[in-house]
């Protein structure tokens, strides 16, 4: 037997022990104040227990519905052939009707539920001792329909609560889910940050350290002023590290400065760092329309590129060309040398493909004639 939903009850409901105590003592009662009168006996020992027996049997309405609703139809049927009055002996078999439309969906099971009320009906117009009068059957038609159609109300009525609620879980396992999501996005684009400005001042410094180191004996103020630019570089990786500890976490910052992203003017300073470690760098920059996140964007990946060069060659001209044409601005990197090797994917890499890509634009790299390229295409108006 297989309820709504596969719910179904192993022993009787609390609010079943009520209804089925306060049904029976009810019943009772009113049997006993009610006088049937001629032709139908008077209540008596044995027609209290029919009647108790039928109210006590919804004890199990709802953990053998189809069973409960053939016994108290059975036990009308006795009531009416002992000569009984149907007056309160009827109240349980509507209710057990109403629980079988209540809680079976498929018509198989209803239809074995409305036949067993159907049969209970006809046990009382053949047995019963008074004359049933049509208005009596309109009664008891209405009665068997707000028994079913009411059964298959409340039946709706929790399958759309269910339905509801699993609405409700399901979209807030989705919230989490995104917010789980933007979590690991945020966290993976601090990463690239970080990633992209300390490494590029950590690899300037070891640059800059290295000439230094070698020329210190020859050219004492060369190493003072390559010292000198370390220092500027350490301070201003601190600097960049406090900016996104302020962006991860903004209440721990009491000083009130606030965080400013770098744009298109500060390549710059940038390639001023690197000519001050040793190596040459053109930089052509032209006046390009850009938001902030799309300034920032040439930025970093600007950056990523001159600090890819540094790592791997130890000279060669680094150029740097930023035009705009229409509604794309064009940003060249290009590292001067020969026999460059294909790249291999890296986080360096990684993170400039996705800073063009939130940008709407594209990133090439690779070996071009003469060098090693980084080609960024970005639209104008961000997507």
């Amino acid at each position: 037997m297989r309820l709504t939903g596969g719910f179904r009850r192993t022993r009787p409901a609390g609010a079943d022990r009520w209804l089925a105590g306060a049904l029976a003592a009810g019943s009772a009662v009113a049997s006993l104040l009610a006088a049937a009168g001629p032709p139908y006996r008077e209540a008596d020992l044995p027609g209290l227990a029919l009647i108790t027996a039928a109210s006590l049997a919804l004890l199990w309405r709802q953990v053998f519905p189809l069973p409960v609703v053939a016994v108290v139809s059975a036990l009308l049927i006795v009531n009416e052939a002992a000569g009984y009055a149907v007056t309160v002996v009827q109240w349980p078999a509507w209710i057990a009707l109403f629980t079988c439309f209540s809680l079976y969906r498929d018509w198989p099971h209803r239809l074995v539920a409305a036949l067993s009320g159907g049969l209970a009906v006809l046990g009382y117009v053949v047995f019963d001792r008074g004359q049933v009068s049509p208005l009596e059957l309109s009664g008891i038609t209405m009665c068997f329909l707000i028994s079913t159609i009411g059964g298959d109300a409340a039946l709706s009525r929790r399958a759309y609560a269910a339905a509801a609620e699993a609405r409700a879980v399901s979209e807030a396992r989705e919230r989490v889910a995104l917010a789980e999501r933007v979590l690991l996005q945020e966290r993976a684009r601090l990463a690239g940050e970080l990633h992209d400005a300390l490494g590029h001042a950590v690899n300037v410094m070891v640059m800059q350290a290295g000439v230094g180191r070698r020329v210190f004996a020859e050219n004492p103020d060369f190493g003072h002023e390559a010292l000198g630019h370390i220092e500027t570089l350490g301070r201003g990786a601190l600097d960049e590290l406090d900016r996104l500890l302020r962006v991860l976490d903004p209440a721990a910052d009491g000083s009130g400065h606030t965080n400013v992203d770098p744009t298109t003017a500060d390549l710059a300073d940038l390639a001023g760092r690197v000519r001050a470690a040793g190596r040459e760098v053109e930089l052509n920059t032209g006046e390009v329309e850009l938001p902030a996140s799309g300034a920032r964007a040439v930025y970093r990946i600007t950056q990523e590129a001159v600090t890819n060069a540094l790592r791997h060659t130890s000279r060669g001209r680094i150029r740097i060309d930023l035009t705009q044409t229409g509604d794309r601005v064009l940003l060249e990197v290009t590292n001067e040398g020969d026999d460059f090797p294909e790249p291999v994917p890296g986080r360096g890499l990684v993170n400039m493909r996705e800073r063009a890509r939130l940008e709407g634009g594209d990133l090439e790299a690779g070996p071009v004639a003469g060098g090693f390229g980084v080609r960024v295409v970005l639209p104008v108006a961000r997507p």
